[in-house]
């Protein structure tokens, strides 16, 4: 009996992803390592335009969507969140991703960020945290540490800063990781197993921002974080609020800090149950009867 050949795994390839688009990204800027594993994520999951949609907020985090050619759509400032849910909840069939900022989803958009981890919202929240708003040239955002001066607060920050993994669980997210973008091939892997996550997933990107933000550099991070212990377990959720913690000791773990297993929001819904909600036919309806109460 002849053995059956085990075929090579087939990967999307780079071409299929690359657009004409040149990359407008300063030099040494965080967001490449996010570019680069994400793009290695697409090819290794075979993510493409007939199975995947990107969403993006406002900052230099969105121009990721110039440099991907997948369909995407660019929200307003902080609304990157209200458009991946009505394009999950029409499609839920789709990989959506949503590529936000530290300002973008934690100020403009921190409503809208604690109601769909509440919700626990199918989709994948890659998250770049530059501590700062850099498109608009370094003014302090929810991120900044406590006493940095920016052009915004040439005195120092006064405020302290908000810890996005700590709000996301507090509110109900039920997948949270955390990664420096200089890691793109761990951060390739957190991307894939956040995608395959049931429910609202947020990855901390630590991408530092070289031309305005010298606190939080390449060189911090690379001494400052530590990867989880194997025995780690995510499930115990005091264990992961306790990590967000750690931090403010720069002691920064990296990897998968949360998982809980808990239906979606999508999967509740009854409307969608059978059919996604974009094959289902649209019955026409005339409201002339409605408009003669009134009359």
């Amino acid at each position: 009996m002849s053995k059956k050949k085990l075929q090579p795994k087939q990967y999307l390839t780079g071409a299929a992803l690359s657009t004409p688009k040149p990359c407008t990204w300063c030099p040494g800027c965080g967001d490449f390592g996010i570019w680069s594993a994400f793009r290695a994520a697409c090819m290794q999951e075979k993510w493409d335009n007939k199975n995947t949609a990107l969403v993006a907020g406002i900052g230099c985090h969105g121009h990721i969507i110039n440099f991907v050619k997948i369909t995407a759509f660019e929200g307003l400032h902080g609304r990157a969140l209200p458009v991946a849910s009505g394009l999950k909840m029409a499609n839920h069939d789709l990989n959506v991703f949503v590529f936000t900022g530290d300002g973008d989803s934690l100020s403009e958009g921190g409503n809208h960020f604690i109601h769909a981890a509440r919700r626990n919202q199918n989709l994948t929240v890659i998250l770049h945290d530059n501590a700062l708003y850099a498109l608009t040239t370094g003014q302090a955002s929810p991120r900044t540490p406590k006493g940095q001066v920016t052009k915004s607060t040439p005195g120092g920050n006064i405020d302290d800063p908000l810890h996005p993994l700590r709000l996301a669980l507090s509110a109900g997210a039920t997948f949270l990781a955390r990664e420096y973008s200089g890691n793109v091939e761990s951060l390739k892997e957190i991307i894939i197993e956040a995608n395959k996550h049931e429910g609202f997933s947020v990855i901390q990107v630590m991408q530092p921002c070289v031309s305005f933000n010298k606190v939080y550099t390449h060189r911090f991070f690379q001494e400052n974080i530590y990867k989880l212990p194997e025995d780690y377990d995510p499930t115990d959720t005091f264990s992961a609020y306790q990590k967000t913690f750690e931090w403010d000791y720069k002691k920064i773990p990296v990897g998968i800090l949360y998982q809980e297993k808990r239906k979606s929001y999508e999967a509740q819904l009854p409307v969608i149950s059978k059919k996604t909600l974009v094959k289902q036919p649209v019955k026409k309806k005339t409201i002339t009867s409605l408009y003669k109460k009134f009359i």
